[in-house]
């Protein structure tokens, strides 16, 4: 489905705010395009309306003149002109009878003389006085005074409506922005492993804050600019069909000039835009691998090579940044003041030409308004054209995110099974993490519940690959694995992990508390479970010594705690958990021997009835294990118990005898 298409989707769910925000909107514009409208009949009709026919009546709005009443003809129907009031220059003058109104007059020597289609008319008139003028401006003034208050109206309607508009509409895109927000991160906990060994972290860190960021300034700045364009548009050009419909028709040719730059623009922006943020998406994720490696770097003194790493980086993205600025730079402010001059110069010649026309009546009301709608055109053309640049980018950005969105992920199911009785086989499995090279070969074995299997060979042997296909982190390329005579593969993926837990070798704590990260806010592992666990693992003495206890603050990766500290807590956490099958992937290697000790003799107490997976290079650590593998390029070499294997002086044996070797050594 087409990037717009879903954007739009996404708007929909939400309505009802945006349409009220539209029609606020709607609202507000019309009282803009309305304003000059109102201007132009005060100014015509009121502020120079004494220039015009009066006839003699008497009236609410007559006004008395030379010992009679006169009223404007336009106010009293069918009756003859009686008078007519001239404005040559500064001054009024009074002219019994009709007189024509267009025209070029003059007055010399007292007598008012008017050109007219090349004709000559002479007449006499009576210049006015001060006061005089004012009486017959008189009648005027509570209109002028009505449509000052109607104008100031508009604007205030205007600005109300607007604040309106940007309260619903910045409203409708956070609740847009928050629901694609959820969906991305709700994504990111159904996505296979192997989604995350190709993409960094910073990378999807940048999709889910960075680029909806900028999508939320699609709905609300460039929705906003463009409909409020648009509404615009259509009402400045309406009113100037109706000021003029000759030159409304040649404003019209800015409209195709418009659409051809919009095209233009879009082919070499998206470009540019897509470069932009695949950029910011490296530098986000070369930070994010910088600040988790920073203690390599300082260690290695690599500063200054990382740092040139970084700058080379930074500087592709100022390239694609520049090329986007000079085509910004060309559209925004040269478009539209190139297309705003060229508009002035056919209003100015077809005003011109049409003043040279004695037959044709151009008023300063007329004038005023196409000059005010002449600017106001321009204000919403100069914003749709400078959100070009944003709807590019929410383009890009909204295509990055759908991305993601489309990433083939399992559902997350909250279907429910009987706790495993522990009983695992392997049937004759293979599997390897890229097509055609399997690290795992015919791998076959059966452990018994409440045994306790090690796993022990060589780095890159495919002990902790076993584990990932029992977790279900991948699954097999060929052969099956069975719990309780069921094939992990029939079995939704969290519910096969429902009654597994695992201990790596660098545990992982959250930001938050001591129990926060036993219980991983489940609400079934109680503050007394969390303790008992703490102290069965042997952290009750390190328990006791925090003044703030279970709710002792954890910092991210719990990086103010030591390392046996936080592999205690891992530990806890899995025995919290009750699970019928565990797994400790090289868990004690990162531990010193005295804690070692502890959760040894922690493990014979709490692994009854539990069936234990080891992956351990310290072999002294699963001697007392019910069987023991032998891994070798991903093959099983050998299997046993210790005694067995030791028997058979092949490679366990060798690893055992090295082993200790060193430690009598060291």
């Amino acid at each position: 489905m087409m990037v717009g298409k879903r954007l739009y989707n996404y708007a929909l769910q939400f309505k009802g705010m945006i349409i009220a925000a539209l029609l606020m909107l709607s609202i507000a514009v019309a009282a803009d395009v309305i304003g000059p409208l109102v201007a132009k009949q005060l100014i015509d009709h009121h502020i120079l309306g004494i220039e015009d026919y009066w006839v003699q009546a008497d009236g609410e709005n007559a006004v008395e003149y030379d010992g009679e009443k006169y009223v404007r003809s336009e106010l009293v129907d069918d009756q003859e002109v009686d008078a007519t009031i001239l404005q040559i220059g500064n001054a009024f003058y009074f002219v019994e009878g009709k007189v024509p109104l267009d025209g070029e007059a003059s007055v010399e020597n007292g007598m008012i003389i008017i050109h007219e289609n090349g004709e000559q008319m002479t007449f006499r008139g009576e210049k006015m006085t001060v006061g005089e003028t004012i009486a017959f401006y008189q009648p005027e003034i509570p209109i002028i005074i009505w449509l000052i208050g109607i104008y100031f109206g508009l604007f205030v309607l205007s600005g109300v409506f607007n604040y309106g508009r940007y309260y619903l509409l910045q409203g409708a895109a956070n609740r847009i922005i928050q629901k694609m927000r959820n969906d991305a991160f709700k994504k990111i906990q159904t996505l296979p492993i192997s989604y995350f060994d190709h993409l960094p972290a910073g990378k999807i860190v940048s999709r889910i804050t960075n680029d909806t960021e900028v999508i939320r300034d699609l709905y609300v700045t460039v929705l906003s600019n463009f409909f409020t364009g648009i509404i615009y548009l259509t009402g400045i050009y309406t009113a100037m069909f109706f000021l003029d419909a000759k030159l409304a028709m040649l404003f019209l040719l800015i409209l195709p000039v418009l659409v051809l730059w919009m095209y233009v623009y879009r082919k070499f922006a998206s470009k540019y835009n897509h470069a932009i943020r695949s950029k910011i998406s490296e530098i986000n994720g070369m930070i994010n691998e910088s600040i988790q490696g920073m203690n390599i770097i300082q260690a290695f003194n690599r500063q200054k090579r990382t740092e040139e790493e970084f700058n080379q980086l930074n500087e592709s993205h100022f390239h694609y940044q520049n090329k986007l600025l000079a085509l910004n730079a060309l559209s925004s402010h040269n478009l539209v003041g190139v297309l705003k001059n060229l508009v002035f110069v056919l209003f100015i010649w077809y005003f011109g030409k049409e003043a040279l026309d004695v037959q044709t009546t151009i008023t300063i009301g007329v004038l005023y308004a196409y000059v005010d709608y002449i600017n106001r055109l321009f204000n919403p053309i100069a914003n749709m054209i400078n959100q070009l640049s944003n709807l590019e980018l929410a383009m890009v950005a909204g295509e990055r995110v759908f991305q993601l969105l489309d990433e083939k992920g399992v559902p997350v199911s909250d279907e429910k099974i009987p706790r495993y009785k522990g009983n695992v086989r392997f049937d004759h499995v293979s599997f390897g993490y890229e097509e055609g090279r399997d690290v795992l070969k015919d791998i076959h074995f059966e452990v018994k519940q409440g045994q306790t299997v090690a796993l022990v060979g060589h780095t890159g042997s495919g002990k902790s690959s076993i584990m990932n296909l029992l977790f279900r982190f991948y699954d097999t390329d060929r052969g099956n694995i069975l719990i309780d005579g069921k094939n992990i593969c029939e079995i939704p993926l969290q519910t096969v992990r429902e009654h597994m837990a695992i201990v790596l070798q660098d545990p992982f704590l959250f930001t938050g508390t001591i129990y926060s990260n036993i219980s991983l806010n489940d609400p079934k592992i109680t503050r007394e479970r969390a303790e008992w666990a703490l102290k069965a693992v042997g952290a009750g003495e390190f328990l006791n010594r925090l003044e703030k206890g279970l709710d002792h603050p954890v910092t991210e990766k719990g990086s103010t705690l030591s390392s046996g500290q936080r592999q205690l807590i891992s530990f806890a956490r899995a025995l919290a958990f009750d699970p019928a099958i565990l797994i400790l992937d090289e868990a004690t290697s990162n531990i010193d021997t005295e804690t070692e000790a502890i959760i040894q003799r922690a493990m014979d107490v709490v692994k009854n009835g539990r069936t234990t997976f080891i992956i351990a290079h310290r072999l002294s650590t699963i001697k007392n294990a019910d069987l023991i593998l032998v891994l070798d390029q991903g093959k099983i070499v050998e299997r046993g118990t210790h005694d067995e294997l030791m028997e058979q002086q092949g490679k366990y044996y060798q690893m055992y005898q090295l082993q200790q070797g060193f430690q009598q050594v060291g």
